[in-house]
């Protein structure tokens, strides 16, 4: 019998001190974003015509595809990291990572700007498209027959025996303190929102979905929100695909686990292995619901949003982008996810926070999928 698509958990809502808590408590990347030309705060948009179809209060969506022009969010991590990074070791020639596409794209990025060379790595499932667009930013990429943990610690090796600095948004044992501040980077978007969103400094949502890759973003949002709000913080609900659901075979096994079925997902993005080490010591203890789902699905939500209902605005997302609202749409039509529903008791006033994480970062996988 196949497990069920999600874990109900019950977070405790308490911030462990760790190494990764001191870093995002201490350091505000976003007066550091707000010194680059390519910054402005990126739009939150009301889907009210999408909230009445389903029934619900409010849908705002953050939409990451505006950041810095790349077409993703990551670039708020990694231009902190690397800027943290120089500011103690200025001699640093080279950033090396492991990516499945926009991290790397984004390493390549800020590294540019920084005038300093760039190495990436990416796995064997890595498009063409994705790979191209990493070498428009100035680096060498490097494709590994390999799957993204193996890349990983193919990318840790080769720095070390080059002398080459690690620039990767997962943690581990030994390797946590450049995760942290690429974790701190993307704390940037979640503040913006307290203008955006709640200025009065109360969160006026109720729920809040979050893609899941290794988790480090999403852990950045559980700290954001336990920090902010502690017990009184949104219910969080992560996303994840089908075949690469390792936070969630991490909360059924309650340890720190590789996804106990691996396999292929469009939502490359999300495509990872076991999850960060820091992002699952905060997601353990702030996640209410974990859940996956199919490439079908986040089919239907990239379609969803492109072709909007009434005066909502059309909306490019990618694959992973469009994963939160994928996550809605089965939590809401699924009769898998009864449990789930009768848990949350969605309602006229219930109000939903998503992200789009990317836009059509693979322009004809995008086409294929909208036309």
């Amino acid at each position: 019998m196949l497990n069920p698509p999600f874990f109900i958990n019950v977070p405790n809502f308490k911030l462990t001190d760790t190494p990764t808590v001191t870093v995002l408590r201490k350091k505000n990347a976003l007066n550091y974003h707000k010194t680059l030309d390519e910054y402005s705060p990126t739009p939150l948009l009301s889907l009210e015509a999408m909230a009445n179809r389903f029934g619900l209060g409010a849908i705002y969506l953050k939409d990451e595809s505006k950041r810095f022009g790349l077409n993703a969010f990551k670039g708020l991590g990694a231009s902190f990291a690397i800027q943290q990074i120089l500011q103690n070791k200025p001699e640093v020639e080279v950033f090396c990572t492991a990516t499945d596409g926009n991290h790397g794209r984004a390493v390549a990025w800020a590294a540019k700007k920084a005038g300093k060379k760039s190495v990436i790595f990416v796995p064997s499932d890595t498009s063409l498209k994705r790979i191209r667009t990493i070498e428009k930013e100035g680096a060498t990429v490097i494709q590994l027959n390999k799957n993204y943990d193996d890349a990983c610690a193919h990318a840790a090796r080769v720095s070390q025996t080059n002398n080459w600095e690690l620039l990767q948004d997962t943690a581990w044992e030994g390797y946590e303190h450049i995760p942290a501040d690429i974790m701190a980077g993307y704390l940037t978007h979640f503040k913006e929102l307290e203008n955006q969103l709640h200025p009065e400094g109360f969160p006026n949502v109720d729920i809040v979905f979050l893609q899941v890759g290794v988790g480090s973003w999403a852990g950045a949002a559980a700290f954001y929100y336990l920090q902010k709000y502690g017990k009184s913080c949104p219910t969080l609900i992560t996303v994840e695909p089908d075949g690469s659901a390792g936070l969630l075979d991490s909360f059924r096994f309650q340890e720190r686990c590789a996804p106990e079925e691996s396999q292929f997902t469009i939502m490359a993005g999300l495509s990872c292995g076991i999850p960060s080490l820091s992002g699952w010591e905060l997601l353990k203890n702030a996640v209410s619901i974990a859940i996956r789902i199919s490439d079908e699905e986040v089919r239907e939500a990239m379609r969803q949003f492109y072709f909007p209902l009434g005066k909502d605005e059309k909306i490019i997302s990618g694959e992973s982008g469009a994963a939160g609202l994928a996550g809605l749409r089965a939590i809401l039509k699924s009769a898998a996810f009864a449990p789930v529903r009768e848990h949350l008791h969605f309602g006229k006033d219930t109000r939903v926070l998503l992200f789009n994480t990317e836009g059509n970062t693979d322009e004809e996988s995008f086409e294929q999928i909208i036309f």
